[in-house]
């Protein structure tokens, strides 16, 4: 039997597809230092630069001397400590909603959500290009219907809905899209679930912090609300922490707190990183600067690559995909810039769809306009070579 595994890695490295692990020797940052050597990086989701802030480390460090590191069992037996509680009403307040509940992990917040969200009796409506952990967690949730509609393409979403004969209906789309840097269709999202009765989940991982007023995210952006809409957020991107977060109505977020098998069976958030969460938050909703940081480097980065005659996707968010296509010279591309001493993120199926291989480009507040100039100085030259 292992000879088959064997086999199968051998054809995903010929197919190149194989990944590696690249241990990161230090703080999350501009630079990162790997295998003994400084690069500058454009490949982390630390979108506002706040994985490393001396507040936010601050706060972790006060919270582990006194609460010490794990927070000893599920929300639901002991483990739910009063930073916590603060977290989630903290969170709520500033992205508009009434309750919040936290979760370990992005990807245990949809493995936990849908399936309560959703059963036998319902019709799921699924972007083309929503994350793995929503794909996922609609596969867990084993739906009545599921239409996986194409990329924000509300005619064929329109069309499902009407054609749907489920009454129970949930609409399930990404807020900015994590591998194109786009912002979905919110209003006409929003629009069409008002007026086929179907409950609306967004993801806003790559959003929150990095769009609206206060860095509310791409969903409060939009204005659109509701008691059928619902937010999930995570705190391991543009908030520099760790874990996520649900927020909605105080009825349908109180009955994921009792049902969502992921909450109620893993172990609660540590302390210290609720704490570190929370002075995240407070330095995002702040500090406006880092937003215009991310805006105007985006600009920068942008005007340089049409300025060198490189394939432009237009992104409003910290997400800049350089479009490649073929899987191995996306590899190549990538190995020839860190040879430059830069490093981004090659990405390639099962991530993205077949033949859309890209360098995916991400900012961050405490990059400089001299290292957007320096990555297309590099990317210049590495796509005429390669």
């Amino acid at each position: 039997m292992i000879n088959l595994y064997r086999e199968r890695q051998k054809a995903w490295q010929r197919a190149g597809l194989q990944r590696g692990f690249r241990p990161v020797q230090g703080a999350q940052g501009a630079e990162l230092t790997c295998d003994g050597r400084t690069l500058l990086a454009f490949c982390s989701n630390d979108y506002l630069g706040l994985a490393n802030d001396p507040r936010v480390r601050e706060a972790a460090a006060s919270a582990l001397t006194h609460y010490g590191v794990g927070a000893g069992a599920s929300a639901l037996v002991c483990g739910y400590s009063d930073v916590q509680a603060e977290l989630e009403r903290e969170l709520a307040e500033w992205l508009g909603q009434a309750r919040s509940l936290v979760f370990s992990s992005g990807y245990l917040a949809h493995l936990g959500v849908l399936p309560v969200l959703v059963d036998q009796n319902t019709a799921v409506f699924s972007d083309a290009l929503n994350h793995a952990s929503l794909i996922d967690g609609i596969r867990l949730a084993r739906p009545g219907a599921l239409t996986v509609y194409p990329h924000a393409d509300m005619n064929a979403l329109e069309q499902a809905l009407q054609q749907s004969s489920l009454r129970q209906r949930w609409i399930i789309s990404d807020g900015v899209f994590s591998m194109d840097g786009d912002v979905a269709p919110l209003h006409d999202l929003a629009d069409l679930a008002e007026r086929h009765g179907a409950g609306l989940l967004i993801d806003d991982a790559h959003g929150v912090g990095v769009l609206g007023a206060q860095g509310r995210g791409s969903v409060a952006e939009s204005g659109i609300r509701g008691e059928h809409v619902l937010t999930t957020v995570t705190f391991g991107k543009a908030l520099g922490s760790s874990g996520a977060g649900v927020v909605g109505s105080q009825a349908l977020v109180d009955w994921l707190a009792q049902r969502a098998r992921t909450h109620m069976f893993s172990t609660a958030l540590p302390p210290l990183v609720c704490a570190a969460t929370r002075k995240a938050i407070e330095c995002a909703r702040a500090e406006e600067f880092r937003r215009d940081q991310l805006r105007n480097l985006g600009k920068r980065l942008q005007m340089g690559l049409r300025e060198q005659g490189l394939p432009v996707v237009p992104s409003v968010t910290a997400i800049h995909p350089v479009m490649v296509g073929d899987n191995r010279r996306v590899m190549k591309m990538a190995e020839a810039l860190q040879a430059l001493g830069i490093w981004v993120a090659p990405i390639r199926p099962p991530t993205v769809p077949d033949g859309t291989a890209r360098l995916r480009i991400s900012l961050s507040a405490v990059h400089e306009m001299e290292q957007v100039d320096c990555l297309v100085s590099a990317l210049s030259q590495v796509w005429r070579k390669e």
